[in-house]
């Protein structure tokens, strides 16, 4: 097939963390022999970010990283939508999209019909935004992959769509895997601060606990802002700023234990959706400890895959038994990385894009040869 990806950004991660997913889908549609062509708007605010803070080192180096992986960059204005869907066969437009876009595809879609068209939502904005969300024209689209069931339902519900699958985010493990490392810190938590969804719940299950037990501990992340800045210092956690998504494993193979902080949306409402953070962890065959989610939808074993920490107390012990007990922490790394392994890898999810695809009578054999 020839499948056309509209995203927000894949070169950039800069707080933008569904990149990581849509890099991972991309490269194994095009290890599969797919053709497969990604576009992505000139003035993106991720990829801006990225530029303004540290120059082109990064988006440069994110070709090595992912060889086979080709952008285009496009201006709306500029934009020729007839020719960028020219022959394809599969067209995926990531929430993450101006809604000017979102209904020319449509449009192209309506008076076209050579292909199929989905609309991809990763995000928490169906209920923190619903009027912005109502406002993407999906008429003419074909469905909508939603990143959990509630996400799913509520399309469902205020009748934004009538054919919705639940398409959960997973590890991409070309990247996200075991790396063998000598361990230099005992803890390390990854994540921006930003939106204040989550600075209590930083503060209860990371700052404190690393204070109160004096471990090696580290922070990457951006929108730290000066007060998070000083009592990150104040703990003794070594902040180091914004880390490039594919450079993450690297930190997890020399850190002991890792944790989890959802924000608060995927807390109170959105539960069930872990975002992508846990899955990556898990692939890396690190420790994990989650402050309290709800896994409805029974994605992982809790006690066996990671340790839920339901409150500050809890977290506190965990970390001092992780850290402590050796046969504890290989053995929950190991049922972690087992069970992502099993069913939540990027291949495990094409594989589910695949049979939406034959719903939707898409010839799913690929035109190209594989890559190596």
């Amino acid at each position: 097939m020839k499948i056309v990806l509209f995203y927000h950004s894949v070169i950039s991660d800069w707080n933008h963390g569904n990149a990581h997913f849509l890099r991972g889908i991309a490269t194994e549609l095009m290890s599969r022999g797919h053709s497969v062509h990604i576009m992505e708007p000139y003035n993106s605010w991720s990829y801006n970010n990225l530029i303004e803070n540290y120059g082109f080192e990064f988006a440069n180096e994110f070709y090595s990283f992912y060889p086979d992986i080709r952008v285009e960059r496009y201006k709306m204005e500029e934009l020729d939508i007839s020719f960028a869907l020219s022959d394809a066969d599969l067209v995926l437009v990531h929430e993450w999209n101006e809604h000017e876009l979102v209904k020319r595809v449509g449009e192209a879609r309506k008076s076209n019909g050579g292909f199929r068209l989905l609309f991809h939502d990763t995000h928490h904005r169906s209920i923190s935004d619903p009027e912005g969300m109502a406002k993407y024209d999906l008429s003419n689209f074909d469905g909508v992959l939603a990143y959990g069931k509630i996400i799913r339902d509520i399309y469902l519900n205020k009748s934004w769509m009538d054919k919705v699958w639940v398409w959960h985010e997973a590890a991409d493990t070309r990247i996200f895997h075991p790396i063998e490392a000598g361990k230099i810190a005992d803890l390390v938590w990854i994540g921006n601060w930003g939106d204040e969804e989550r600075s209590a719940e930083i503060r209860q299950y990371f700052i404190d606990p690393v204070k109160e037990l004096g471990i090696k501990a580290s922070a990457y992340g951006v929108r730290y802002p000066d007060e998070a800045m000083t009592e990150l210092k104040s703990a003794g956690i070594n902040f180091k700023g914004w880390l490039p998504n594919y450079l993450v494993p690297r930190i997890f193979a020399t850190s002991k234990v890792t944790i989890h902080i959802p924000r608060r949306p995927y807390v109170e409402i959105l539960k069930g959706i872990p975002t992508i953070r846990p899955f990556e962890a898990l692939a890396c065959g690190i420790p994990l400890i989650s402050s309290p989610w709800t896994d409805s939808e029974n994605l992982f074993t809790s006690g066996k895959d990671f340790l839920k920490a339901n409150n500050a107390k809890e977290m506190k012990e965990y970390l001092h038994e992780l850290l402590t007990d050796e046969s504890l922490s290989a053995s929950l790394a190991n049922h972690g990385l087992s069970t992502v392994l099993s069913k939540h890898t990027c291949k495990h999810r094409v594989d589910e894009l695949m049979e939406i695809c034959k719903e939707l009578k898409l010839d799913t054999q690929p035109e190209q040869i594989k890559l190596s």
